[in-house]
């Protein structure tokens, strides 16, 4: 399997200055909310998951030329056409051009409030106990991932302490590819600036970062 993610971007240059938005400055043309709109209500049919949707955006060869809601939009466009949702002479007019295939859930707008309200919670009941506890010292997975994964390559061979254990979650690495749920124990592990980037980092610094149990080992 060729698995490619475009957007670990962490700690890789040339990719310009970074420019912080105005907090508080959610949509920035009328298309984005729509793309918001869209997005949530295709993911409540069940077609796919939320780590398939990340899975699809972070896959997109030119990621780092799309804004935030291109991002969604194009993830969004690759979701239905590899599930038959809809069709390429579609998406070139941009309209429904055949008749619309059957989906097994429909959200309503009257339920929106109410969904968002709830979530979707992704921790799920204990099978065994957490192999590592608070304040131990573990190391990151060193090896190449051919998979969807949440482990930043920055962080891959790094040594950091466990600073929460946050419970059993669903397990993205396996969700995104309809391989299941399988949940996993969760870490937060925080790592020290200088472990991560190098002498060169200022003293003081440290990422914090959700790692699931099979990205870890313990340190010496």
């Amino acid at each position: 399997m060729s698995y490619r993610s475009h957007a670990d971007l962490g700690g890789e240059e040339g990719h310009g200055r970074v420019v912080p938005e105005p907090e508080g400055e959610l949509f920035h043309a009328p298309w984005e909310r729509q793309a918001l709109a869209l997005t949530l209500a295709m993911g409540a049919t069940g077609a796919w998951n939320l780590d398939m949707s990340r899975s699809a955006r972070e896959t997109l060869p030119d990621y780092s030329t799309l804004s935030y809601y291109g991002l969604w939009i194009k993830g969004l466009e690759k979701l239905l056409a590899e599930r038959g949702l809809i069709a390429a002479d579609e998406l070139d007019a941009g309209r429904m051009l055949h008749p619309a295939p059957p989906l097994d859930r429909v959200l309503r707008a009257a339920d929106v409030p109410a969904l968002l309200a709830r979530g979707a919670s992704t921790e799920r009941p204990a099978a065994a106990p957490p192999r590592f506890a608070v304040g131990e010292r573990v190391r990151t997975r060193a090896s190449r991932f051919d998979h969807h994964t949440r482990l930043p390559g920055y962080a891959r061979g790094k040594i950091g302490r466990v600073e929460h254990v946050r419970g059993v979650h669903v397990f993205a690495d396996t969700h995104a590819h309809g391989r299941g749920e399988q949940p996993q124990w969760l870490y937060t592990v925080v790592f020290s600036g200088r472990e991560l980037w190098g002498d060169d980092c200022a003293p003081g610094l440290g990422v914090s970062i959700d790692a699931w149990e099979p990205y870890l080992e313990m340190a010496p």
